[in-house]
C-alpha cells in the first residue's frame, strides 16, 4: 500500500474511533445576569500561565519560512510580499476543545463564510498523527466549502502533514514559548480513580459554554454517581458528580435536574463514535441561572463497568499545559497573538483576521498628510492622575478644519498576559484656558479591552476644535484609578478636508456650547434636566448636536450596559432627534465592529453588544445637523431625555449610569 493509502486508512480509523457528524447547538443567547459573568471568568484569566520560554515576542518580525503541505509547499512571505495576514493553527487530538472546533459543522461553516480574502491559514498538528490529521482537517473544510458553495476559500487554506516537532523552523519555538493554560487552551482533563484501575484514567473534557455555567470545578476529589440520561431528577447523585449519557433531552434539562438533585457537578459522556459537543443552553433556557459545573467527555468503558459493579469511582479535574493552538502574522509581517477562543467556533480566527484588515487600513490612513502633535508617547496611565501632558499648540491651528485623535493603548509587557483583566472607560479631557467654561471638557473616549493590548484607533473629533482655545493646552487621559496600568499614546492630527459638495470652502466650527451630562439612570434621571435656551450667533451657517453617550452598570433590567435605551434631543419642543442603542445585550453585537477596530478575542465577554460602546474600541461621537430646526434670528430651546422601553427608567435595584458629554456646535 502507498504512503498516501496508509495515511487515508489511518484517517478512516481515527474518524471511526473518535468522530462523527456533530450536532449543532442552537444560537447562543445572552442571560439577564450578564454583569456577574466577569467575576467567574476573571478567575480563569488570573490562572493563565505567565511562564515564558525562549522565543520571539509579539510585534517582532516573522522570519521567512516554508512548510511542506498536502500537494505542495507553503512559502512565507508570499511572492507578492507580506501584505496578507496568516493564522497558524496547531491541532492536537488531546484537546476536547479542538475536537469540538473541528467536528461542529457550525464552526466549520463560520470559517468558510467569514474568512477574509486578505488572509491565509496554515493548519498543522502537534501530534505524531500529523499526516492523517492534515487529511482529515482538509476534508472537514472541503466538505463545508462545498456545502456552502465557497470553494474559493480552499486556495487560502494550507495543510501540512509534518508534525510541529519536525518542522525545523521557528514556528515550534513560538507555539511552545507562547503556551497558555487559560480557558480553552491547554489540555482540560478529568482523572478517574477506582480500586479496579491499576493507574488513574485520564481523559479530555470540554467544559460547558463559558457564559452559561459560570461555576467551575474545584481542586478536590469528587465521588461519581451514575444517573442514566439525566432527563429526570435522581436522588442518588446528591453530593456527587453525576455521570450521564447524552441524548433524550437537552443539556440544560440534564444539568437542571442534577442541580435540583443536589449534585456537585455533571459529566455528560458522548455516545460511542460521537464527538464531544459544545454544551450550551438554548433560547429561553439561558435566562435560568444554574450554579453548577458541567463538562462533556468521551464514554469511558472502564468507568461505566466500575459503576455497574458498584465500585467507588472518584474524579478530579486538571489542566495540563500545552503549546499554543493559534498564533498569527499580521499584514505588516509581525508576529501576533490571537487572544482567547471563548467557545468552539472558527469565528474567532475570522475576527482576528478581520482586525488585521482594520489595522492595515489604519496604517494607510496614517500616511495621509497631516500636521501631527505628539501629546503622549508610551506614557503609563494609572491611578488618579492618569496620563497628563501640557503642550504648545502649533501655529495656525485655526486654519485647519479636521482634527483626529490617534490613540494607542498597550500593556506593560509585550504579551496579552500582562494586560489588565477588566474593561474600563478611558476619557480624554482638555483645558487650554483655565478661566474658560470650556476648560476640563471631554475631547474623546475609549474603552479598554479584557486582557489584550492591541488597541489603536483614529477618531475624528473635528467639531470640538473650539476646545483648543489657547496657545498651550493640558491633556489628561484617565481611567478608573484602581485599574491596572495601560501604556498610552496620543497624537493630534490636524489637516484640511476636501472641498464641500458645492465647491465652496469647508465650514469650520467656531463656537461650542456645552449641553447635558449623564448621571444615574434611575426614576429621577430625566427630572434632572431642564431645557437649554440659546440664540444662534451671527454668520452661523450650520448648527450640530454633538454627543458622546455610553451606558454602564447593570440594574434588574440590565441597564445601562446591556439594555436598549434611547436618547433624545428635543429642539424647540417639536423636533425629536434620537439615538437608539438597539444592539445592546445582543449575543454578538460587538463582533460586528471588529472591522472598525474593536479588539477581538478578548478575555471577557467582549462579544456582547453594549449601550453605545464595545470593549477595546473608541466611542464614536453622534452628530446630527439641526440647522433647519432652528430660528436663526431668535431664541431656541433644546431638551434632553433618556428612555428605557419608551419610558422613564425605573429600576428596582442597582441603577446603572449614563456617561455623556454633549455640545451645540456652530459652524461658519
Amino acid at each position: 500500500m502507498s504512503a498516501l493509502g496508509c495515511a487515508r486508512l489511518a484517517l478512516l480509523v481515527i474518524v471511526a474511533q473518535h468522530f462523527s457528524a456533530a450536532r449543532d447547538s442552537g444560537p447562543h443567547r445572552v442571560r439577564l445576569d450578564l454583569a456577574g459573568l466577569g467575576d467567574a471568568h476573571d478567575g480563569a484569566l488570573r490562572g493563565r500561565s505567565t511562564q515564558r520560554g525562549p522565543g520571539f515576542e509579539p510585534g517582532d518580525p516573522a522570519p521567512p519560512f516554508q512548510v511542506r503541505t498536502l500537494g505542495g509547499q507553503f512559502v512565507y512571505p508570499p511572492p507578492s510580499g507580506p501584505n496578507v495576514s496568516l493564522v497558524i493553527h496547531g491541532f492536537s487530538n488531546k484537546s476536547a476543545f479542538l475536537e469540538c472546533l473541528w467536528t461542529r459543522s457550525a464552526s466549520l461553516a463560520d470559517l468558510v463564510q467569514g474568512f477574509p480574502e486578505s488572509a491565509h491559514a496554515l493548519f498543522l498538528s502537534v501530534d505524531d498523527t500529523a499526516p492523517s490529521d492534515a487529511l482529515w482537517m482538509r476534508e472537514q473544510i472541503r466538505q463545508a466549502a462545498l456545502s456552502l458553495r465557497r470553494e474559493e476559500v480552499l486556495s487560502r487554506m494550507h495543510f501540512s502533514p509534518v508534525p510541529v516537532h519536525e518542522l525545523g523552523n521557528w514556528i515550534p519555538r513560538v507555539l511552545y514559548a507562547w503556551g497558555c493554560a487559560g480557558i480553552n487552551c491547554g489540555f482540560d482533563q478529568v482523572v478517574f480513580t477506582c480500586p479496579e484501575f491499576e493507574v488513574p484514567l485520564v481523559a479530555k473534557r470540554l467544559d460547558a459554554r463559558y457564559d452559561w455555567l459560570t461555576a467551575g470545578w474545584k481542586p478536590k476529589l469528587y465521588s461519581v454517581a451514575e444517573a442514566g440520561d439525566g432527563c429526570e431528577p435522581a436522588a442518588a447523585v446528591s453530593g456527587a458528580v453525576a455521570w450521564l449519557s447524552e441524548g433524550n433531552c437537552s443539556f440544560f434539562t440534564k444539568v437542571k435536574n442534577m442541580a435540583s438533585s443536589g449534585a456537585a457537578g455533571v459529566l455528560v459522556y458522548a455516545s460511542p463514535g460521537n464527538p464531544i459537543q459544545d454544551m450550551d443552553c438554548e433560547g429561553t433556557e439561558c435566562f435560568t441561572a444554574l450554579e453548577i459545573p458541567a463538562s462533556m467527555v468521551h464514554v469511558e468503558p472502564a468507568v461505566v463497568q466500575a459503576l455497574r459493579n458498584k465500585q467507588p469511582v472518584t474524579v478530579s479535574f486538571q489542566k495540563t499545559p500545552s503549546p499554543n493552538f493559534f498564533i498569527a502574522v499580521d499584514q505588516q509581517g509581525t508576529l501576533a497573538e490571537t487572544g482567547w477562543f471563548l467557545y468552539p467556533t472558527f469565528s474567532f480566527v475570522n475576527w482576528q483576521a478581520q482586525w488585521f484588515d482594520f489595522s492595515a487600513q489604519l496604517q494607510r490612513r496614517l500616511t495621509v498628510p497631516a500636521q501631527v502633535l505628539t501629546v503622549f508617547e508610551n506614557v503609563v496611565m494609572q491611578g488618579d492622575p492618569g496620563a497628563v501632558a501640557t503642550v504648545d499648540l502649533p501655529l495656525g491651528v485655526t486654519d485647519f478644519d479636521v482634527l483626529q485623535l490617534e490613540v494607542a493603548l498597550s500593556c506593560p509587557g509585550k504579551r496579552d498576559e500582562t494586560c489588565a483583566a477588566w474593561d474600563h472607560t478611558v476619557q480624554l479631557y482638555i483645558c487650554c484656558d483655565k478661566f474658560s467654561p470650556l476648560c476640563g471638557l471631554e475631547l474623546g473616549r475609549w474603552i479598554t479591552a479584557f486582557h489584550r493590548g492591541t488597541g489603536h484607533w483614529l477618531t475624528d473629533v473635528s467639531p470640538l476644535m473650539p476646545l483648543l482655545n489657547g496657545k498651550k493646552c493640558t491633556f489628561t487621559m484617565q481611567t478608573a484609578p484602581w485599574a491596572m496600568p495601560w501604556v498610552s499614546g496620543l497624537h493630534l492630527r490636524f489637516s484640511h478636508s476636501n472641498q464641500s459638495g458645492d465647491g465652496s470652502d469647508p465650514l469650520r466650527p467656531f463656537k461650542l456650547e456645552p449641553l447635558f451630562k449623564g448621571g444615574t439612570f434611575d426614576h429621577d434621571y430625566n427630572s434632572r434636566y431642564q431645557p437649554v435656551s440659546f440664540t444662534v450667533p451671527q454668520a452661523t451657517k450650520k448648527v450640530e448636536v454633538y454627543a458622546v453617550i455610553t451606558g454602564h452598570g447593570s440594574d434588574d433590567n440590565g441597564c445601562g450596559e446591556f439594555c436598549v435605551t434611547s436618547h433624545h434631543f428635543l429642539v424647540n419642543g417639536v423636533f425629536n432627534n434620537s439615538l437608539v442603542f438597539d444592539t445592546a445585550g445582543t449575543a454578538l453585537g460587538c463582533t460586528a465592529r471588529v472591522g472598525e477596530g474593536a479588539v477581538p478575542n478578548e478575555g471577557g465577554t467582549w462579544l456582547y453588544g453594549r449601550a453605545g460602546w464595545c470593549d477595546g474600541l473608541q466611542v464614536n461621537p453622534w452628530k446630527i445637523d439641526v440647522t433647519q430646526q432652528l430660528n436663526m434670528t431668535g431664541r431656541n430651546s433644546i431638551l434632553y431625555f433618556g428612555l428605557f422601553r419608551g419610558k422613564d427608567p425605573n429600576p428596582k435595584t442597582n441603577p446603572g449610569m449614563i456617561t455623556m458629554y454633549s455640545y451645540l456646535v456652530f459652524y461658519k
